[in-house]
């Protein structure tokens, strides 16, 4: 945008430029205010004698009378005669000689050196707009790292939960502020730190946090940044990157998005001689060029640890790797408190509760349910922010924004009433699964209900009845449709999705089934690409028709036990139903009124 806006600067002036010099021709060169007539002596001789002429100006051998009504005559008289022999003397009419040579010189001056003066004027113009070009295409080089306001300073307070990672990353810190008694015991710290981890678990602020810290410059850029469709451009910006941070140094530089350009080698559609290679094997040789006295930093952010080069990986350059996990409970409620400690919080908000109805949430869902909050508050002109902001922004968050415009009539409501009616008296019959918290038929992004369902406990392990009972859940959706219309719809396509999942998972990863504690195929790797794009078979055609068949025995087991449970408390799932139609939503209280009588039950085998 700078660089348009100059261009544009240089193009206006140009033009006025020219405005102003066309302007200029026209007054020096064109033809003046008065109206001119060509006469002859005579006329003149004999107007002056009528007394009709104010002024005669004599340049040269050109006469102009000017007249009392501003009339211009202009005659030519011979060479050798003066005014006197015509009878115009100077008592008669006020007399004005000049020289013939002023005007006439420069009318010829201009009218030679202005062309050429416009001329020289848009070359130069011409060489400034291409020496600035030069310098825009030159600049392709430098590094376009961004440093971070140091008025604006992140610390570690900003940074609620990752207790572990916040202590490995400490011992960096100390190094920046006081190298010397590392140096004294022989200590090398860690030239480089990867941060690796799922998505908006905190990665960046993380590294932000630790330039904070340390009070040390900080320079930020994604990996993707560097390479441009320029060949060697990567490995310049690179070397111009590292440059800049040891001329400041004690420095921190920040690469985010690591896979861009860390990809394994070798693998790429260009081979050995790709651009992006070649930026690597640029951020390689820096590393390796750090001796004992630098004091600069490497900070790294990936998803994809698996997916990076194995020379980035080794001792000297990222040697240190610093995992970030999803936050537990209390994790959550501290990162809750941090976002909303700047905002006008009710007194009663529990944040407690929204740590608990939030799990396997990362830390940018949470900020985003904080603001979603503030947002709902504001539209309904209230001045804090209430339980039930936070309520509704996590419903917003994990289920998608309720469609008020779509309004389902008639047995389509029915038809959905009933199927969510079967998620939920599964979801509280049996034991493994999550504590059903709320009902609706209200739709919600692309889905036209929902049973949400939320743990009672963080869990790290899943035991097989878990998942066994997770896909009789899902099933039992298409089973309430099954046993009351005697036909099924399409509202069951992702529930179907997910159990089939689930269950391809139990056969093929997790050797939950009768082939045995085997894993039945690898994920295959598309580097390039930075995705899995499948599962790449290292078993025969016959085994591969043994996992079909296991999938479907659990499928269809599961199945079974749907219909079983809901032909069993089919009167509880026709009042369910007819509550949802009349009150669309079901909390708590009719959820406990409801449900409440219905004993919990194992998954059968």
């Amino acid at each position: 945008m700078p660089q348009r806006n100059r261009v544009t600067r240089q193009i206006v002036s140009i033009v006025t430029v020219l405005f102003l010099a066309l302007i200029g021709w026209v007054i020096l060169l064109g033809p003046n205010s008065k109206k001119t007539e060509d006469v002859g002596i005579s006329q003149i001789a004999q107007e002056v004698q009528e007394g009709k002429v104010e002024l005669i100006r004599v340049e040269g051998n050109k006469v102009i009378a000017i007249t009392k009504d501003q009339r211009e005559l202009v005659a030519f008289k011979e060479a050798s005669q003066g005014l006197k022999d015509y009878g115009i003397t100077g008592d008669k009419v006020k007399l004005q000689i000049d020289n013939p040579d002023s005007g006439a010189l420069w009318t010829t001056l201009l009218s030679v050196m202005l062309p050429f003066a416009l001329l020289i004027l848009i070359l130069w113009l011409m060489s400034r707009q291409a020496r600035a070009g030069n310098m825009q295409a030159l600049s392709f080089g430098r590094s376009t790292a961004k440093i971070a306001d140091p008025r604006k300073r992140t610390t570690f307070k900003d940074v609620a939960g990752l207790k572990g990672a916040k202590q490995e990353l400490v011992e960096i810190v100390d190094f920046l502020k006081s190298p010397g008694k590392f140096k004294a015991l022989g200590a090398e710290i860690p030239r480089g730190v990867l941060l690796y981890g799922p998505a908006g678990v905190g990665k960046t602020l993380l590294a932000k946090a630790v330039a904070g810290e340390a009070e040390v410059p900080f320079f930020t850029l994604s990996a993707s940044e560097f390479v441009e469709m320029f060949v060697g451009v990567g490995a310049s910006r690179v070397r111009d990157l590292f440059a800049k941070a040891k001329r400041v140094g004690p420095a921190v530089i920040f690469i985010d998005e690591l896979d861009a350009v860390g990809r394994q080698r070798g693998t790429g559609l260009g081979g050995s001689h790709d651009e992006r290679e070649q930026t690597l094997n640029q951020i390689l040789v820096e590393m390796d060029g750090f001796d004992t006295d630098t004091n600069v930093i490497i900070l790294a952010a990936t998803n994809r640890p698996d997916v990076l080069d194995p020379a980035l990986l080794r001792p000297g350059r990222f040697d240190r790797k610093v995992a970030l996990d999803i936050p537990d409970r209390q994790e959550r409620k501290e990162i809750i408190e941090v976002h909303a400690r700047n905002k006008p919080i009710a007194k009663g908000v529990d944040f407690n509760e929204v740590a608990k109805t939030t799990p396997g949430l990362a830390g940018a869902d949470l900020r985003n349910i904080v603001n979603e909050a503030a947002i709902l508050a504001a539209r309904e002109n209230r001045k804090q922010i209430e339980q039930k902001d936070f309520r509704n922004a996590i419903e917003k968050v994990m289920l998608g924004p309720e469609r008020t415009s779509h309004i389902m009539l008639g047995k389509e409501r029915e038809i959905v009433a009933y199927h969510e009616s079967g998620h939920a008296i599964i979801g509280h019959i049996l034991s493994e699964l999550d504590d059903v918290h709320k009902v609706s038929i209200v739709s919600r992004g692309m889905a036209l209900g929902f049973t949400l369902s939320l743990p009672s406990e963080d869990r790290r392990l899943v035991p097989k009845t878990k998942f066994e009972q997770q896909i009789v859940q899902l099933l039992g959706g298409r089973a309430a449709e099954q046993l009351i219309f005697n036909e099924v719809t399409t509202g069951a396509s992702n529930d179907l999705e997910q159990a089939t999942s689930i269950a391809r998972n139990m056969v093929t990863i997790f050797g939950m089934s009768e082939l045995g504690p085997i894993k039945l195929g690898e994920r295959e790797e598309m580097v390039f690409l930075g995705r899995e794009m499948g599962m790449h078979k290292v078993h025969s055609e016959k085994v591969a028709s043994e996992i079909d068949e296991q999938i479907h025995t659990i499928i269809n087991r599961a199945w079974k036990q749907a219909l079983e449970i809901l032909k069993k408390e089919m009167k509880t799932l026709h009042e369910m139903s007819k509550l949802l139609l009349d009150k669309e939503t079901l909390e708590d209280d009719d959820l406990r009124t409801i449900l409440g009588t219905l004993k919990t039950a194992p998954v059968s085998n």
